[in-house]
């Protein structure tokens, strides 16, 4: 994942760890964890371009800041939690479910819960 190039947020998501780890399922419409140090606010909207694992294509999603993690504390990244919106958001939540159905959750930390 990389800062903002140009007032756009980078979210690439190679494989199926990371997404588990990024991906916020008990967020309403969903919602996506980004590492970065880019300074936001609680409910500011981004813009960000994010990949899903074996896809090349880059996904044009807004959302609201609802999570912010400000320092790096083993699994805890610093960086923010967006709530998906639009269109494109509803699409995102579903193919990362899609992805992330039957994967073992038993024990498994995320970037935010």
């Amino acid at each position: 994942m990389q800062p903002r190039m140009g007032g756009i947020i980078q979210a690439n998501i190679p494989d199926l760890e990371t997404l588990y780890l990024s991906y916020m399922p008990y967020v309403v419409d969903g919602g996506l964890f980004i590492p970065s140090k880019q300074p936001v606010q609680m409910g500011e909207e981004i813009f960000v371009l994010a990949t899903l694992p074996e896809q090349s294509q880059k996904i044009p999603l807004t959302g609201k800041v609802i999570w912010i993690s400000q320092k790096q504390n083993g699994v805890k990244l610093q960086g923010f939690g967006i709530q998906l919106s639009g269109e494109k958001g509803l699409y995102y939540k579903a193919e990362a479910e899609r992805l992330l159905a039957g994967l073992k959750s038993s024990n498994r930390n995320s970037y935010t819960m």
